[in-house]
């Protein structure tokens, strides 16, 4: 099996190939399309709410609601451009440079929700761009697939087929005993699913996007049936992933669940593309290491946007999640109380 990722790093201009280049610009307007529509189906979120049973609470009125459905149809256009650009640039490319939803989802959080960005936010929004920055500049090229059966082999290897266990067994695990007993409470329950869930849902969604790559170049991988199990494998997965999404976004701040989010979807997406695509092997420890301190940037500057939310408003940092927040007449706020909490303060 060839590969080009030897020889150097993304930001030697003699390696950056033209396919790295087609997935970055496709990443960007991809985060774009995303970040903006966490805000789009949070408003759709909560006009559904007034007037049926809340997603948080396990309702679908949502389904209803013209304005969820265009935050919706935003998402699904910025993922058809993540998809793509799978398709030609590495994970531990691509996935990191959704540090810039994060940006977005918070700016336009700031200046239509009304939820709070404070000084340190916006430096968590800069270090978040270094980050991925540094990342781009050393990133692998893209490993050099022939036939969808490659990358068969590459799921079914030992070391992968592990993780993809041990990812199963987590999310049912979560969802069975702790989803309904802490979901409404602690964040990390509706995001740990949907972060675990998408890490798997990647890697079916590049080698899909290779496969149809592969095809539209003339030679036809739809005839395989692994082509159709990595279909069977994304389309699991997105479902999974929107509906514990839908609950996170209803039940807690905007600007809170799009870093966390990003943080364990990327961490994961990047470890299990490590595992399957062998990303790290042909670069030098020092690409490595540089890679991995962008990284460590973007998790500083989702960890400043994740403790300064809402700094105004409560004294605590973690306070956020668990009390209301205010309007700009002073006036309590109830969206942002988990939902069982609500009976006791009435």
């Amino acid at each position: 099996m060839g590969s080009s990722q030897q020889g150097g790093s993304f930001g030697d201009p003699q390696q950056i190939s033209s396919d790295n280049v087609k997935g970055l610009c496709l990443a960007l307007s991809s985060s774009l399309f995303i970040g903006s529509s966490f805000i789009i189906k949070k408003k759709g979120l909560q006009k559904a709410g007034a007037s049926g049973l809340r997603a948080g609470a396990g309702g679908y009125s949502y389904l209803v609601e013209p304005l969820w459905w265009a935050g919706m149809i935003t998402m699904v256009v910025g993922e058809i451009a993540n998809f793509a650009a799978y398709a030609f640039a590495p994970a531990v490319l691509v996935t990191p440079l959704g540090a810039l939803s994060i940006i977005i989802s918070a700016v336009l959080a700031h200046m239509i929700l009304g939820e709070k960005l404070h000084i340190f936010g916006i430096v968590g929004c800069v270090l978040c761009v270094v980050g991925s920055t540094t990342i781009v500049l050393h990133a692998p090229q893209e490993r050099q697939i022939e036939s969808v059966k490659e990358l068969w082999d590459l799921a079914t290897e030992p070391a992968f087929l592990l993780y993809a266990t041990l990812v199963i067994v987590a999310v049912v695990i979560i969802i069975v005993q702790y989803a309904p007993k802490y979901g409404q409470t602690h964040i990390i329950t509706y995001v740990g699913v949907c972060s675990l869930v998408g890490s798997i849902g990647v890697m079916s969604v590049q080698a899909l996007g290779i496969a149809l790559k592969l095809t539209f170049s003339g030679t036809n991988q739809l005839l395989y049936p692994q082509t159709w199990v990595f279909a069977v494998v994304v389309v699991t997965c997105v479902f999974t992933q929107m509906n514990y999404l839908n609950k996170a976004l209803d039940t807690f701040n905007t600007a809170v669940v799009s870093p966390i989010y990003y943080v364990m979807f990327t961490s994961l997406t990047i470890l299990a593309s490590v595992i399957m695509f062998k990303d790290w092997n042909g670069q030098t420890a020092t690409q490595i290491i540089t890679e991995l301190c962008g990284f460590v940037t973007i998790l500083s500057g989702t960890f400043l946007l994740h403790k300064t939310k809402d700094l105004v408003e409560v004294s605590s940092p973690s306070a956020f999640m668990r009390y209301p927040k205010y309007d700009e007449g002073g006036c309590s706020n109830q969206e942002g109380i988990p939902l069982k909490h609500r009976e006791s303060m009435r």
